[in-house]
């Protein structure tokens, strides 16, 4: 009885070491992405906390105590499902309704869209493996990293693809980010700031490039943008559902484990209390001041799992997967900026 209670106690300060090491680099990713150049380009600790994570993961990683590896382990999973639950928080359904149907419908139609079609070219096209090409899709067509992180316990997706995936969003988000205000304003985007907002919010990566697109132009597009993309990221939780269940009927429960209770197992609850969170918030029980705690919480969470990431991500197998994700988000970007500005126009023109 001593023994186990031992056990335990060794691998809760095993845990509470590694959650600690994660932490901190996560802290460094904050204190980095104050640079200049990089609040510039909108890049957010999450992004940094990979990048942060994956030169430890591919210099040090070597010399790591092994007594940390489970507190990193338990950063990229399940301390990622508590970030997505809480992610909520930034959602409210009356903000939501500020551009009604028609800004719901867009978001709805270049959300299922560019999923639909990034599955089926990294699939069948590019030959990439299945989870690869969903969380590329996925990356391109919702939230950017922050979906990537929430598809990823749903494919069971490597780490290093994770990662793949978040590079690609960083380099086409920001691309488009600094040429979305530069077209409108040299008239090749010619629509009303409201529209470009609409626009912006449902084609953009990243909330963050959302938000630079937008105020770049007005405050107004900025606004609109934000709650644009707000609906793309509201529409996270039906998308990890029913990927789930098309996931687990393509592979079949049965074969894969043999165990009747997998189905229940395997379905992403995390994606169910997310929209508990979008309810509670949209309540307003919860004082403005603690739900921006809340959400600075949540982005150092984010930061976390994004570090932990990187970490367990080897460049070795990164590199054997060569440019064919790159080249699928490319086209992904081109449809977004050529289709969504038709598709805004249709629905908000």
């Amino acid at each position: 009885m001593f023994s186990i209670q031992a056990l335990r106690n060794e691998r809760n300060v095993q845990l509470l070491n590694g959650l600690v090491f994660v932490a901190l680099f996560a802290s460094v990713a904050f204190h980095l992405v104050e640079l200049p150049f990089l609040t510039a380009l909108g890049i957010s600790p999450l992004i940094v906390g990979i990048v942060v994570g994956m030169c430890y993961g591919n210099t040090l990683h070597v010399h790591m105590p092994a007594y940390l590896k489970p507190g990193i382990l338990f950063s990229s999973k399940s301390l990622l499902r508590l970030a997505i639950i809480l992610y909520g928080f930034r959602l409210t359904f009356q903000d939501l309704a500020q551009v009604g149907l028609r800004g719901a419908a867009l978001a709805a139609c270049m959300l299922c869209s560019t999923f639909l079609l990034g599955s089926w070219l990294g699939i069948r096209v590019f030959r990439l493996p299945r989870r690869l090409a969903l969380l590329t899709a996925a990356g391109s067509s919702i939230c950017g990293a922050a979906a990537v992180l929430a598809v990823e316990p749903v494919v069971k997706a490597e780490n290093h693809e994770s990662s793949i995936a978040v590079g690609t969003v960083v380099v086409y988000g920001t691309l488009a980010m600094l040429l979305y205000p530069l077209l409108f304003s040299h008239g090749l985007l010619p629509m009303s700031a409201e529209v470009y907002g609409a626009f912006a919010g449902a084609t953009l990566h990243e909330v963050a490039h959302a938000v630079a697109a937008g105020q770049a132009v007005s405050a107004d597009a900025g606004n609109t943008a934000v709650i644009v993309k707000m609906m793309r990221v509201i529409m996270l939780a039906p998308l990890l559902v029913v990927l789930g269940f098309w996931l687990r009927r393509a592979a079949g429960a049965a074969a894969r484990t043999g165990d009747s209770s997998t189905p229940m197992k395997s379905f992403p609850w995390f994606a169910v209390l997310f929209v508990v969170t979008i309810g509670i918030n949209s309540l307003g029980i919860i004082p403005a001041a603690v739900v921006n705690a809340i959400n600075a919480f949540d982005v150092f969470l984010l930061t976390m799992a994004m570090c932990a990431l990187g970490m367990e991500t080897s460049l070795e197998k990164v590199r054997k997967v060569g440019p064919r994700p790159f080249l699928l988000a490319g086209i992904l970007a081109v449809w977004l900026g050529v289709g969504g500005y038709f598709a805004a126009g249709f629905f908000m023109g």
